[in-house]
């Protein structure tokens, strides 16, 4: 059972590393990048056929932002000590690219984008984009968590 000390600090680091992955979308939507790939667009899509309303697109982001602050980050938190690396930074690198495989083989097919996304018509640049996303995420989760355990 996580203390409760471990817990602030994850959801804490969690939090700081939802906010760059905000921002790297939202860098994304100003910028123009793949305007064919919109995963929060899809999985809206999904959620609504789900539920069997429309879901309003604020939706996907805070669901993003809320699983980034606290299950993932709690998963980190608990299997920090086990991945490779002896920093933040290189741990949050490969929790990283296991979420990275996990999305790219489970969640964007549940929500209709293919395998890392292939079905998007951009070939690998989704997926691509995806891993920095992530890496963004997972990097500044590392950072953050490692430095408030110091």
């Amino acid at each position: 059972m996580p203390s409760g000390n471990r817990i602030w600090k994850a959801v804490v680091a969690g939090a700081c590393g939802s906010i760059v992955h905000s921002l790297l979308m939202y860098f994304k939507s100003w910028a123009g990048l793949l305007p064919s790939f919109e995963p929060y667009e899809s999985l809206q899509t999904t959620l609504s056929h789900a539920a069997g309303t429309a879901v309003h697109p604020v939706v996907p982001w805070l669901l993003s932002f809320l699983n980034g602050s606290t299950l993932v980050s709690l998963a980190f938190g608990h299997l920090y000590r086990w991945l490779p690396g002896n920093i933040g930074a290189i741990k949050g690198i490969a929790y990283g690219v296991l979420g990275w495989a996990m999305m790219g083989l489970v969640f964007f097919p549940m929500i209709g984008l293919g395998f890392f996304a292939f079905q998007v018509g951009l070939g690998v640049s989704p997926a691509l984009f995806s891993l920095a996303m992530l890496l963004a995420y997972s990097v500044v989760l590392g950072i953050v968590y490692d430095a408030l355990n110091s």
